[in-house]
């Protein structure tokens, strides 16, 4: 199995929690969504994803989640990595309601 495919730590999620406050309740919300639907799985590629995109701007973050803009359109490298996309995509995507 590649290391990038390995759960998340108990330990690393608590800090990636951390990272993960924003202060824009919009991003929260959205950040707390994906942490609700995506946490017992996490894994160490999502966690990097994630904290390449706690490396925007407030602002450039809820554009992106809003899809007001694509990662393509920042200025922000960090917002293009593969890691970066494949989490956007996670917390773009509405949870699906039985």
């Amino acid at each position: 199995m590649n290391t990038m495919d390995e759960r998340l730590g108990e330990r690393a999620l608590s800090k990636l929690k951390w990272r993960c406050r924003r202060g824009l309740l919009e991003n929260d919300l959205f950040i707390e969504r994906f942490f609700r639907g995506h946490e017992a799985g996490l894994t160490v590629r999502q966690a990097k994803g994630l904290d390449d995109l706690m490396d925007l701007s407030d602002n450039d973050l809820l554009d992106l989640l809003l899809k007001r803009k694509e990662p393509g359109e920042l200025s922000a490298a960090s917002a293009a990595t593969a890691e970066a996309l494949e989490v956007l995509i996670l917390m773009r995507t509405p949870p699906v309601t039985p």
